[in-house]
Parts: C-alpha cells; structure tokens; sequence
C-alpha cells in the first residue's frame, strides 16, 4: 500500500455496489418530469431502417458516454415501436437537429407535420436528417435496462457536423439558442 492510498469507507463502498431502483418512489412522474425538464437539451431524431421503410423518433435523452471508443445512448421508451426496431436492427442514426428543424422534432415527436416531408442523407446504410447540425451513425453494442426505459449504447461509425445553431428543449417546449457576446476576461477560461 502506498502512503497515499486511501481508506474506502462503507459510503464510498456502497457507491461502488449495484443498487437496484426502488421501485415505491414517492416522486410524483408529473414533478420529476417538470424539474428534469429545467435541464436544456439537444433535440435529436433517432432513425433506423427495416426492410425498406424509414423509422424515426424525437429523443432529448441523449448523450455522449466514451471517447475511447467512441460511444453514444438514446433512452428508449419499452413502450415505442423504435425499441423493438433497435433490438432487430442492431444500429441507429443520431441526426442532430438545427433551430430551424422543430417541425421535424414535432413530426418524429408523434405530430406528423404535413406541410414538412422529411428528407433523408443516407450515410453507412442508414438514413440521417437532411440539414442537421450534426450525424452519427451506431452500431449497437449494448442494451441496459433502466426503468421503463432501455439504453442503447452505440459505438459510433461515421460522424459529420456543420456550423450552425441547434434547436433546444426547455421546460416542455422548443427553444433556439441565444448567443450572446461577453468580454473574455469576465469569464474564468
């Protein structure tokens, strides 16, 4: 043991350990979804090919996971017929939306646009949304359950991106970014 090593205490133990969920929460959905909901997001569609038709689905849960190798996950709800695709596809496009793109988030949202046709960039097999700020394509490497939700990890293939401002989602609704210019000696970087 070196002089610096550390003892582990039953917290840090405990942290350690898998902890199931407890399922008798007394956290209200609506109230967890309204505080989560604080948090901005990226707005993302999820596509994925089966047979010959397209599928897609709006996903805010979203994020990146590992550098080396490069992974990604979508949270997918048990329920959506996008789950039972990625389990039989195996892959899926990210497509990165930009703030012009929200009637194409409501579209995959549920809300078929029909003043907006999605059009498609096919990249590695899968189709992308046309004018995104950004594109990933994945191969699923792992699925874990979570909730009412499963979390596919996908080790990224192919990725573009393109200047441009995303779309946003805050507090239920769609948002666009602001920029706002400030004097760099304000802020600590």
């Amino acid at each position: 043991m070196t002089p610096r090593a550390r003892q582990q205490t039953p917290a840090a133990a405990q942290s350690r350990a898998a902890v199931s969920p407890d399922t008798s929460s007394s956290i209200d959905p609506r109230e967890f979804r309204r505080t989560l909901g604080r948090f901005a997001t990226g707005v993302t569609v999820i596509t994925t090919v089966s047979g010959a038709t397209v599928h897609g689905m709006t996903a805010n849960a979203f994020m990146s996971v590992s550098l080396d190798p490069p992974l990604v996950t979508v949270a997918v709800d048990h329920r959506a017929r996008m789950h039972r695709l990625l389990e039989e596809t195996g892959r899926y496009g990210v497509s990165i939306l930009a703030e012009n793109q929200e009637l194409l988030a409501r579209h995959f949202g549920g809300r078929p646009q029909v003043s907006e046709e999605p059009r498609f960039e096919w990249q590695h097999g899968l189709p992308l949304i046309e004018g995104a700020v950004a594109h990933l394509v994945c191969r699923i490497v792992q699925a874990v359950p979570a909730g009412d939700h499963t979390l596919f990890i996908g080790q990224v293939e192919h990725l573009d991106c393109r200047d441009g401002a995303p779309l946003l989602f805050y507090g239920g609704n769609y948002r666009c970014l602001e920029v706002q210019l400030h004097d760099s000696g304000a802020w600590w970087w």
